[in-house]
């Protein structure tokens, strides 16, 4: 129980979210265009977080068939956030595997004329923490 009330806390602390705002409306999950792909939907996200059922999120595909627009974002009338719940995760599980660092002598490897420059740099900023 002290390890998932730490995953919470870390999460929380992460996101910048406070979950506990959530009034169940359902209208990030409405808006949601993954909804269908999800196990998980976004008002479940945020309560699961709540409850500290962190485990369980972080093994589910859900976390990364989130596309990360932000609809759910906009249409919450209290502000929640549960995309941003969801970058917490990501980057938890990330952290966890030991994969969260990138150097700038990593970046010239990784660039191609392709790949846009902000992609980069939102990685090297996600990534060097």
């Amino acid at each position: 129980m002290m390890q998932n009330k730490n995953l919470k806390e870390q999460v929380i602390r992460m996101s910048g979210v406070n979950p506990r705002k959530c009034m169940r409306c359902g209208k990030c999950s409405a808006t949601c265009p993954s909804y269908g792909e999800m196990e998980y939907h976004p008002h479940q996200f945020v309560y699961m977080v709540e409850n500290g059922d962190i485990d369980t999120l972080m093994k589910s595909d859900s976390v990364y068939k989130c596309l990360s627009c932000f609809a759910c974002v906009d249409r919450c009338p209290r502000g929640v956030e549960p995309a941003k719940l969801v970058e917490a995760l990501r980057l938890l599980n990330v952290r966890q595997k030991g994969a969260n660092h990138l150097t700038a002598n990593d970046i010239p490897k990784l660039l191609d004329d392709d790949m846009p420059q902000q992609a980069i740099m939102s990685a090297f900023r996600k990534y060097s923490k």
